[in-house]
């Protein structure tokens, strides 16, 4: 599975001049700055890369601590800036190949990897080099190795659990992070990094019209974090902090924390993380009835039990797009109830959230008013790579209390205490990466309305695949479709529902077995369950047709002679 054509890497149209490509398989450089004969650097007049920390044409790698004809130890220069634009041409032509040989040879990438477990280990070696190799060698292997192993979240077939979204702008934010390689824990150490990113996440939050308490300009704000599962780790220490400064801090096993049995899983981790006792976190049944949202009067009650028991509830985590099946829990009910009880509540719209930029879909996180604070992963479904998951606040300084640390080494003086924004406060890690910079590029260069148009078209698409479930009578949509998820299934026979569970695991498995199509399961009701979600970047209406006929293909087993 190589790449471009000649050598390997080299596209046959190649660029020539004195610093660039020439020939379709090999770099050449007057300056001997280049590659030659496609056997490595060539040092044409002496002031090319043998010279200093390259490679020698005939004489294999030296760059590093290799030497040539006995000559002294030459040091590494590991960035350089002729090699890195050389080399970084041939990444970014292995990438952009990469991305068009999914779209154009897709028998040659199985959407889900088809190797067993281990399969790596008796490919590379027992240790690593003590020389150098070449970058064609490694993108060889890259093909050959490592390709294999890789599940293809970027496929047009990619329909499991929910997206990875990329974009070339994102791409090129992600380059120019790597190549700045800021590390941005204080204002100080990049007033940039520290100052786009504010704005950016009040340019966000003005496009999802979250309420004013949640922008830079009064005492909240936004912070990218990693994840979304490191969102909610954070906040629910902020509320456990401000919780214990009003009752103590003896009184930590009395604190209770609420959400549904559709939530993430982080969030039980996140409780876990921050001493929350496993017997004190209240995760509320769900049903179809509610489409598997938090029933509000569930919530009210168990508050009420607690309350009478001597608990101290503190914190309600709300979702807007569940994991399993895209579920909404009401905000508008949960965030009165939470303001009744001075609890705080963190609506996570990982997913979700990113609709939200649509006007007809901002009703979804109506109520938003009463939360203390929402989070949403942009690289899920707003295009800027992973990872990149924006967290916003109504009190920073809640948050920073809970996370602050001050070490004399980090001090640093301003005219004012609250001059400076230091983000090492607003996250568990010290070292944080340039992320805004490619959410800042993903906005500028597509613009809020495009976004906004692709985000409307997956959601189409996955409708589109919604009514071809609903037309035949062997399936079922089980759950209201709100966004690009369908959630779906083989109908049982005879109220069979055992029967039903065991064929549509094997429907999946089959399914994704061929390599074609790659779809995810969950559970409702102690049902098995299908999900097809629309969010893979080159994902069009043909890839949507051809996995619901790959998907009909293999349940014909089930319903042929006589089984439906």
């Amino acid at each position: 599975m190589e790449f471009g054509n000649g050598n390997g890497y080299i596209n046959g149209n190649s660029y020539s001049n004195g610093n660039g490509y020439s020939n379709g398989n090999s770099y050449t450089n007057s300056n001997g700055n280049g590659y030659n004969n496609g056997n490595g650097y060539n040092n044409g007049n002496g002031s090319g890369y043998t010279n200093g920390n390259g490679i020698d044409n005939g004489n294999g790698n030296v760059n590093g601590n290799g030497k040539v004809n006995g000559a002294k130890v030459i040091k590494m220069k590991p960035m350089d800036s002729e090699l890195l634009r050389e080399q970084g041409h041939i990444m970014v032509d292995f990438i952009a190949d990469y991305y068009k040989n999914l779209q154009d040879s897709p028998q040659d990438f199985p959407v889900l990897s088809q190797v067993q477990p281990g399969y790596l280990r008796d490919m590379l070696p027992d240790s690593a080099p003590d020389q150098p190799e070449s970058l064609k060698e490694l993108l060889d292997d890259v093909s050959k190795k490592i390709m294999p192993g890789i599940t293809h979240w970027q496929s047009p077939s990619y329909f499991a659990y929910y997206a990875s979204s990329t974009s070339v702008a994102g791409f090129l934010g992600e380059m120019l992070n790597a190549g700045l390689s800021v590390v941005g824990f204080t204002w100080l150490t990049s007033p940039a990094a520290t100052e786009l990113e504010i704005i950016v996440l009040d340019w966000l939050a003005k496009l999802l019209q979250l309420p004013e308490q949640f922008l830079s300009t009064g005492n909240g704000g936004g912070v990218i974090q990693g994840t979304g599962c490191e969102a909610v780790l954070v906040v629910v220490l902020a509320a456990r902090d401000r919780i214990l400064k009003k009752v103590g801090k003896t009184l930590l096993p009395r604190l209770v924390v609420y959400a549904s049995d559709q939530t993430h899983s982080s969030f039980r981790k996140a409780c876990l993380i921050g001493g929350i006792h496993e017997e004190n976190i209240r995760l509320l049944k769900t049903d179809s009835s509610t489409n598997y949202g938090m029933p509000p009067e569930s919530l009210e009650e168990a508050i009420s039990h607690d309350l009478d028991k001597g608990f101290i509830p503190f914190f309600i985590c709300a979702t807007v797009g569940t994991t399993s099946s895209a579920a909404v829990d009401p905000l508008v009910p949960l965030g009165k109830i939470a303001k009744k009880y001075g609890i705080w509540m963190h609506v996570d719209a990982a997913y979700a959230g990113n609709a939200c930029i649509c006007p007809e879909y901002r009703k979804f996180i109506d109520g938003i008013e009463n939360a203390d604070s929402f989070n949403m992963n942009a690289h899920k479904w707003l295009f800027a790579n992973q990872t990149c998951s924006p967290l916003w606040v109504k009190d920073r300084y809640s948050l920073i209390d809970a996370l602050k640390t001050n070490p004399e080494y980090l001090e640093f003086k301003v005219s004012k205490k609250d001059a400076v924004v230091n983000y090492k406060d607003w996250q568990i890690s010290l070292s944080r990466r340039f992320r805004s910079l490619k959410l800042w590029m993903v906005l500028r260069l597509y613009g809020s309305e495009n976004l906004r148009n692709f985000i409307r078209d997956h959601v189409n698409l996955a409708k589109h695949f919604e009514d071809y479930v609903a037309q035949d009578p062997h399936f079922e949509v089980v759950t209201t479709r709100y966004f690009s998820l369908v959630c779906f299934r083989l109908v049982p026979v005879d109220g069979d529902e055992d029967k039903c569970n065991e064929r549509n695991r094997e429907l999946l498995a089959a399914v994704n077995s061929t390599g074609k199509i790659f779809i995810s399961h969950t559970a409702l009701s102690g049902k098995f369950i299908l999900r097809f979600a629309v969010g893979a970047p080159l994902t069009e209406e043909k890839h949507v047709t051809e996995a619901w006929q790959i998907i009909q293909k293999h349940s014909s087993k089930f319903t042929r002679n006589g089984h439906y």
